[in-house]
């Protein structure tokens, strides 16, 4: 049997994902206590209210996130989000600024390339949000240049939060190139024989939405 590796936070009430953000606020709309009324006995019914800001858990990043004419979630057709071929690369937890060659020579046309960091292991802690791992530009366009179809890293941000300019997100999404952020066990994850799954809800006028991220492994 083909083994499955998740590769999502989960979101729960008051998580804080990005620092400035809001939390998600995750409450009944209808509790079970509240639909004894509309049931017959013995039969209950949950219904879910959640007030969250797109940039929550593990999501990915369409044009759309960038640039005012780029593509929003709902553009995104299910070939650029499903049963992609992916190849990992692991960093040394050392480094910082993930440049240029840690990717030359590795195939990674029409892929998703998925960067281990490690930072996850920070998730949910006040250290996550400070000195985590990014992309250099010249990496971006490295990536950009050899036909990347998607990447994802389990780190606070794919560019430097210092850098208001933002390079590795124009880069990337300019060249329609899909990001996914804030992934976790890629520790799992093989370096190739793998695809790769991150669909998001068909939201109209969006440009970055939570996903359930992940692998399946090749036989």
């Amino acid at each position: 049997m083909k083994r499955l590796i998740d590769l999502s936070h989960t979101i729960e009430d008051g998580l804080i994902t990005y620092k400035g953000l809001p939390a998600p606020i995750i409450c009944d709309f209808l509790s079970r206590e509240e639909s004894k009324k509309h049931y017959a006995d013995g039969t209950t019914f949950q219904i879910g209210k959640i007030e969250m800001c797109s940039n929550t858990g593990t999501y990915l990043d369409s044009p759309f996130h960038r640039y005012e004419d780029g593509k929003d979630i709902s553009e995104l057709n299910l070939e650029s989000l499903a049963n992609l071929k992916g190849i990992k690369v692991v960093v040394n937890d050392q480094v910082t600024a993930i440049d240029t060659d840690t990717f030359t020579g590795l195939e990674v046309y029409g892929k998703a390339v998925l960067v281990q960091t490690n930072w996850s292991k920070y998730w949910n802690t006040g250290k996550y949000y400070e000195g985590h791992p990014f992309l250099t530009e010249d990496a971006a366009k490295y990536l950009s240049d050899n036909g990347a179809k998607l990447v994802g890293i389990d780190s606070y941000n794919i560019d430097d939060v210092n850098n208001k300019k933002r390079p590795v997100h124009s880069t990337l999404l300019g060249a329609e190139i899909l990001i996914i952020e804030h992934m976790c066990n890629l520790n799992d994850v093989p370096m190739s024989n793998f695809r790769f799954y991150a669909v998001p809800v068909k939201v109209k006028g969006f440009g970055t939405f939570p996903v359930r991220s992940f692998v399946e492994l090749e036989t």
